[in-house]
Parts: structure tokens; C-alpha cells; sequence
């Protein structure tokens, strides 16, 4: 199994910043893929960003230019950097970790979520 754990939530003003991490523990032979989500209080949840195995990145418009997703391979984290939050930014921020427990498998494990509030 393996354990996934997003930190760095809370509540910022408009224009402010946020980073968050997500951290994945156990058993991972491989990473394809590590995305954060979010689910604002009356949307379903969304694909926020991704960062491949090969260290390419994707970003939804509406943060491109504002989020930043990162990886420490040898700590097995992902961080989401964000810049210039609005209050539509509000929402809980998840993070999918795709990976492979062995060879020629595939796995999805969630985090639990950490809230981020963007309000003055």
C-alpha cells in the first residue's frame, strides 16, 4: 500500500501565495504521474496540474502563469507552488499519485485533502 499526505493548506488573503506538498510513503516501484485536484464548495472536483515521470508538466488555463508543480524524486514529493489566489482558488486541494507497486501494474492513491481558503 501506499500512504499519501497533503500539507500546507490554510487561509490567505487575495494576491497571496500558498505552497503545498504532497508526500507519498510505502511501497512505489515507479511513478507515472502525480496530479493535484481540487473541489471547491459547490463544483465537483477538478484536475488542477500533473507532473509526468519524465518530468513534463500540465497545467489547467486558469492557473497557468500563477501554479507551479514540482518533484523531489528522492523524497517522494510533490510540491504545488501557488501565486496570486483569488478567492475562486478556494477549495480543498488533493493529490493523485499513479504508480506502479511492481513492474507492469498500476495504482491510484489519494491524499486526504487540505483546505485552502483565499478570502480578505
Amino acid at each position: 500500500q501506499v500512504h499519501v499526505v497533503e500539507s500546507g493548506g490554510g487561509l490567505v488573503q487575495p494576491g497571496g501565495s500558498l505552497r503545498l506538498s504532497c508526500a507519498a510513503s510505502g511501497s512505489i516501484h515507479r511513478v507515472y504521474s502525480v496530479g493535484w485536484y481540487r473541489q471547491g464548495p459547490t463544483a465537483e472536483r477538478e484536475w488542477v496540474a500533473v507532473i509526468l515521470d519524465d518530468g513534463n508538466s500540465n497545467y489547467r488555463d486558469y492557473v497557468k502563469g500563477r501554479f507551479i508543480i514540482s518533484r523531489d524524486n528522492a523524497k517522494n514529493t510533490v510540491d504545488l507552488q501557488m501565486n496570486s489566489l483569488n478567492t475562486e482558488d478556494t477549495a480543498v486541494y488533493s493529490c493523485l499519485w499513479r504508480v506502479a507497486i511492481e513492474a507492469g501494474t498500476t495504482y491510484d492513491f489519494w491524499g486526504q485533502g487540505t483546505q485552502v481558503t483565499v478570502s480578505s
